[in-house]
C-alpha cells in the first residue's frame, strides 16, 4: 500500500475536530479485505486475514485519535502510522502464501528494538546489535519462508526524516548482516544501473558491476541505487548487493562487490590512510587506469549561489564565515568552486527554493536568511534553474584526456559551464550547466565519451 493514504489520513488527525481520517481508515480495512477475496482460494483464509486486518486498522483509529487529542503527529507517531501499511501488506503476503500451500510466517519488526534492549540508534554498535536482532527474528522462522516488514521501531528523528523511504532497504541490509547472507538483492523497477538513465539515453547499458564508491557517487549525484548507509551496513560485512528488476526477475542485474580485487587501492586506503598522496610513475601505473568512466548522470533541482567579497584580498575566516552561516540555516553544498574573492557554491532541494516568473523570488525561508547574513559578507546573486552533470567512474582522475574531452564535447554542443569542481574526488567530475540543457548534456557526453573511449 503506498504511504500516501495514510500520511493524509494523519494530516487529517492534526485538524481539531475533524474525524476524516476515519472513511480513509474505512477505505483501507476494504481495500485489503477485497484483495484477499479475490485472490485467496480459501474461505478460512480470507477469514483470518480479516481479523488481522480489523485489529491493525482499530489500532490505527486510536493512534489517529490520540494524535488529534495531543493536536501533533509526532515523528514516533509518524512512524507507527506509515507502519501500518507494511504490517497490512506483510500481513496479505503471508497469508497468500499460506493459502497457496507454502509455509510462511509474518515477522513484525516494529518492537525488536525494546524486546532485544538495543541501545539508541545514533552510533555504529548500535547498528550491529540491530542486525544481530534481526538476523535471530529472521532465523526464528526455521523453514518459513519469512515476510519481514521494513519498520523496525522507532529511531531518533524518525525514519522517513533521518533515513527516507529507503529504511525498507536499511531494514534488508541489517538482516542481511545478521545471518550472514550470500548476496543482498534489492528489487526495484529498472534492470540494475546504467551508464545513463536509458530513459533518457537509448544508447545507455547495463552495467555488470560497479563499486561502492562509484554506486555511492551515483546515488548522491542524480541516480537513484541505494542509500550510502544502507550500502555501508553490508559492504563491511562483505557481503555483495545485486539490483534486479522485478519485472524481469531472470535479468543479471548490476551487482556492488566488497571484493577487494575490484577496488583494492580504496581497501588499502582504508586500512592504511597516508597524509601524502604519491604520485610518482610507478605508482601511477599501477593504479591499473579504467578504460572508460563507469556512468554519466543528471541532478536536477539545483541553484547557484555566488558570493564576491567586499575586500579585493579574502580576509581571514571568509570560507568559515559562509559555510558557518550555511550550518546554521541547515543548507547542505553539493559542489563549491572558489576563487581569492569569489565562492560559487551549487545548492540542492527536493521543494522549489524560488518561484515568480522570473524565478526571483526566494519562498525557502532558510535560503531567504542565510542570502540576508552572507550579505554582510560580499555581493550575493543567485542563479535558478540549474543542473549538475558528473562523469563517475573508479580512479577517473588517472583516465588521460577524460576531463578534455567532457568539458569539450559540452562546449561543442552549445551548452555553457556555470561552474566545474573536479579533485574533492577520485571518481567523480561535475560541472553546473542550465536545466534546459541537462537532457542533451547526458546524451552528448554519452554518446561522445563512450565512444570515444571504447
Amino acid at each position: 500500500m503506498h504511504p500516501a493514504r495514510l500520511l493524509r489520513a494523519a494530516k487529517e488527525a492534526e485538524k481539531v475536530g475533524s474525524r476524516l481520517y476515519l472513511p480513509i481508515v474505512e477505505a483501507i480495512r476494504v481495500d485489503h479485505i477485497q484483495a484477499a477475496r479475490d485472490a485467496f482460494e480459501s474461505l478460512d483464509s480470507v477469514d483470518a486475514f480479516a481479523v488481522q486486518v480489523n485489529a491493525e486498522c482499530d489500532n490505527l483509529i486510536k493512534i489517529l485519535e490520540s494524535a488529534q487529542h495531543l493536536e501533533e503527529v509526532s515523528r514516533g507517531a509518524e512512524n507507527k502510522i506509515i507502519s501500518k501499511g507494511e504490517k497490512l501488506a506483510c500481513q496479505y503476503m503471508a497469508a497468500l502464501l499460506e493459502d497457496r500451500g507454502c509455509p510462511a510466517q509474518y515477522v513484525d519488526l516494529s518492537d525488536v528494538i525494546k524486546r532485544y534492549s538495543v541501545p539508541q540508534l545514533v552510533k555504529e554498535s548500535a547498528y550491529k546489535e540491530l542486525a544481530k536482532a534481526l538476523g535471530q527474528e529472521v532465523l526464528a522462522c526455521g523453514d518459513k519462508v519469512p515476510i519481514i516488514t521494513g519498520y523496525f521501531g522507532h529511531v531518533p528523528e524518525g525514519l522517513l526524516h533521518s533515513i527516507g523511504r529507503g529504511y525498507t532497504d536499511l531494514c534488508a541490509a541489517l538482516v542481511a548482516v545478521g545471518v550472514q547472507a550470500a548476496e543482498l538483492q534489492i528489487w526495484k523497477e529498472v534492470d540494475g544501473i546504467f551508464t545513463a538513465d536509458p530513459r533518457k539515453v537509448p544508447t545507455a547499458k547495463l552495467i555488470p558491476s560497479v563499486t561502492p564508491a562509484e554506486a555511492a557517487e551515483l546515488t548522491f549525484y542524480g541516480s537513484e541505487v541505494i542509500h550510502p548507509f544502507t550500502m555501508e551496513q553490508v559492504i563491511k560485512a562483505r557481503i555483495p548487493i545485486r539490483i534486479k528488476n522485478v519485472m524481469n526477475p531472470r535479468g543479471p542485474g548490476t551487482v556492488i562487490s566488497p571484493n577487494p580485487v575490484v577496488e583494492p587501492l580504496a581497501v588499502q586506503a582504508l586500512d592504511r590512510p597516508s597524509l601524502f598522496r604519491c604520485r610518482s610513475r610507478p605508482n601511477m601505473d599501477a593504479l591499473q587506469a579504467p578504460q572508460r568512466p563507469t556512468a554519466v548522470t543528471i541532478k536536477h533541482s539545483i541553484i547557484v549561489l555566488n558570493i564576491h567579497s567586499n575586500r579585493r584580498t579574502r580576509a581571514h575566516g571568509f570560507l568559515a564565515k559562509i559555510f558557518s552561516i550555511l550550518d546554521k540555516h541547515h543548507l547542505s553544498v553539493d559542489l563549491i568552486s572558489s576563487s581569492e574573492v569569489h565562492v560559487s557554491m551549487a545548492l540542492h532541494s527536493e521543494n522549489s527554493m524560488l518561484s515568480g516568473d522570473n524565478v526571483d523570488v526566494i519562498e525557502d525561508e532558510r535560503l531567504q536568511d542565510a542570502v540576508t547574513d552572507l550579505a554582510e559578507l560580499g555581493v550575493v546573486d543567485i542563479a535558478a534553474n540549474m543542473a549538475i552533470v558528473s562523469l563517475v567512474g573508479q580512479q577517473l582522475r588517472n583516465l588521460k584526456g577524460v576531463s578534455g574531452r567532457f568539458f569539450s564535447v559540452l562546449g561543442e554542443n552549445n551548452i555553457n559551464i556555470e561552474m566545474i569542481s573536479q579533485g574533492a574526488s577520485e571518481i567523480n567530475i561535475s560541472c553546473v550547466i542550465w536545466a534546459r540543457d541537462a537532457d542533451r548534456a547526458l546524451n552528448v557526453v554519452h554518446t561522445s565519451l563512450f565512444q570515444f573511449l571504447e
